[in-house]
């Protein structure tokens, strides 16, 4: 056998097969790292900046028009990305409001009201002291303990009212999808964290199936050289073993969507440990993004906060109205009735104060987020295939190309190390 062949027969396939892996694990990499862009100032880049096409000025390797690096595909594209995610899962597995049904809204009033119970004479002293002091330092005390048994009293009932209230317009109250882009794209990591986990198993696949799909391409284009003994065939050989390991092991992740007897790997092989990656990714979401304790924040200090202010003061003020009761009369009169409206507006949020520390609480922020696991993994079952296989592949599907171009561009560079190495005879 020829001196040369035998030492094609060893190199090619050697090097299509470590480049084919190091095509795939940068590639992987490539998606998620780093989380923060880390580059350079380049001179005159903001100048020819903004005539670069669109498609160009969103790659990662762009930060303000001006600095060139890299950040990963995944945390660069963390509010779009985030987005496409929510769309394809929480959109799909069921609304706010039946997330917040599944957290028991009879536990959460009981809950609000036993965290509350030890804060309503703190509460009621601090408003009373703000808004009409003298009146207040002057009440007897025992007018004073009425007040505060009255309120304590009534307070698994007025709690029952503001969870009511809640759950019957949760919707208007809460902006879900808003929520979850906001959490995920200000936690890239726990967005990377997402994607990185439910296909663990696939990522570590697609790096190893650069080697073994890049050997036997070697030993193709080999022959390929015997018939075109020419310098290029294998810088133009390695550009399309580059961009094919990418594209045939990225399809073979998500493709095809049913199982199938005409492909060897019969189903996308995410779609086939779909009821795993629901039980992941229910974990994720109920431990980190539909909380109990992330739904309360969203409705006090969301962008829709002010309807929630307006509903505990609705149903607050009742609160006042039927504690006074009879003596409602005689303490206007005490007091005047604007210092009685002030007392009232203020009722709202001093409440306001105690409700975020209720869901601080670990033993049943735990309990909650077992019922939200429960729920999003029951509902994550029903998705047909189809919608299962674009809520884990939406969110890259716009930069797989630049997968296929970094696989292209490896296996030219490949291909000249070689011709570098082992000059053609």
């Amino acid at each position: 056998m020829d001196h040369h062949l035998m030492m094609d027969l060893i190199t090619v396939p050697l090097f299509t097969g470590i480049i084919g892996y190091i095509t795939n694990w940068t590639g992987v990499l490539m998606l998620f790292v780093p989380i923060e862009f880390h580059g350079f100032h380049l001179p005159g880049l903001k100048y020819v900046f903004p005539y670069f096409p669109r498609r160009v000025q969103v790659l990662p390797i762009y930060k303000d028009g001006h600095r060139f690096g890299w950040q990963g595909m995944v945390p660069s594209r963390a509010e779009k990305m985030a987005s496409i995610a929510v769309d394809k899962s929480l959109a799909k597995v069921g609304s706010i409001s039946d997330f917040y049904r599944e957290l028991d809204p009879d536990a959460i009033a009981e809950h609000l009201a036993e965290v509350a119970r030890p804060e309503v004479r703190g509460i009621v002293d601090r408003i009373m002291i703000k808004e009409n002091p003298r009146f207040w330092y002057n009440m007897p005390n025992f007018a004073k303990e009425f007040v505060f048994r009255k309120v304590e009293d009534d307070l698994p009932k007025n709690v029952s009212k503001i969870t009511s209230e809640m759950e019957q317009h949760l919707d208007q109250l809460i902006d879900a999808k808003s929520m979850a882009v906001r959490i995920l794209v200000g936690n890239p990591k726990l967005l990377n964290d997402i994607f990185r986990t439910m296909g663990a198993k696939e990522l570590k696949f697609m790096q190893n199936f650069g080697f073994y799909f890049g050997v036997p391409c070697g030993l193709i284009l080999v022959g390929i050289l015997q018939v075109l003994p020419y310098w290029w065939v294998l810088p133009i050989g390695g550009i399309i073993i580059g961009w094919t390991v990418n594209y045939v092991g990225i399809t073979m992740i998500f493709e095809p969507i049913e199982r199938s007897s005409w492909v060897p790997w019969r189903q996308g092989l995410l779609l086939k440990r779909r009821d795993e990656i629901s039980a992941g990714f229910a974990d994720t979401f109920s431990e980190k993004v539909v909380t109990v304790e992330n739904i309360m924040d969203e409705m006090l200090h969301g962008p829709r906060s002010d309807r929630t202010h307006a509903m505990l003061e609705s149903v607050l003020h009742d609160a006042v109205d039927d504690a006074v009761g009879a003596a409602r009369v005689a303490v206007k009169t005490a007091i005047g009735s604007e210092e009685y409206r002030r007392v009232k507006a203020a009722i709202g949020p001093a409440a306001i104060e105690f409700m975020p520390v209720a869901f601080e609480d670990e033993v049943f922020a735990k309990a909650q987020a077992s019922k939200i696991h429960t729920f999003v993994e029951t509902q994550m079952s029903k998705l047909g295939n189809y919608d299962f296989q674009q809520m884990l592949r939406a969110a890259v599907k716009q930069d797989e190309w630049l997968l296929f171009l970094h696989g292209g561009v490896l296996g030219a560079f490949a291909g000249f190390l070689h011709l570098a190495i082992f000059p053609p005879g």
